[in-house]
């Protein structure tokens, strides 16, 4: 079954960086990539993406020239390298391809890792 696993967030100071991982499975592994992230109250956002072999790649503004994804295909893992984070960095990101994953008519989305950016 579709599987989406995030890992590697953490507690951090600002200016500080973090790599988000996230391992997929149970679909054929090339469609866009991308992660979202939920800060506390506000609405899921898309944050960066990647089509399958890597060729075109975007950015929210909000983390452009600090945020870069990539992706092992072999392995079918997805990753976010992180610098210069801020505090409004902070949120739950989650890894899905674009556009979300549906399992029983509904978006299906891994538990997340939680970053949080503060002194």
């Amino acid at each position: 079954q579709v599987q989406l696993v995030e890992s590697g967030g953490d507690l951090v100071q600002p200016g500080g960086s973090l790599k988000l991982s996230c391992a997929a499975s149970g679909f054929a592994f090339f469609y866009v990539m991308a992660w979202y992230r939920q800060a506390p109250g506000e609405e899921r956002e898309l944050v960066a993406d990647i089509t399958s072999a890597g060729g075109r790649i975007t950015y929210a503004d909000s983390v452009k020239g600090r945020f870069t994804i990539s992706r092992d295909n072999d392995k079918e893992m997805v990753y976010l390298q992180m610098n210069s984070l801020k505090p409004e960095d902070t949120a739950v990101y989650y890894c899905n391809t674009v556009p979300p994953r549906r399992v029983a008519g509904m978006d299906y989305w891994g538990k997340g890792t939680l970053v949080t950016v503060s002194s």
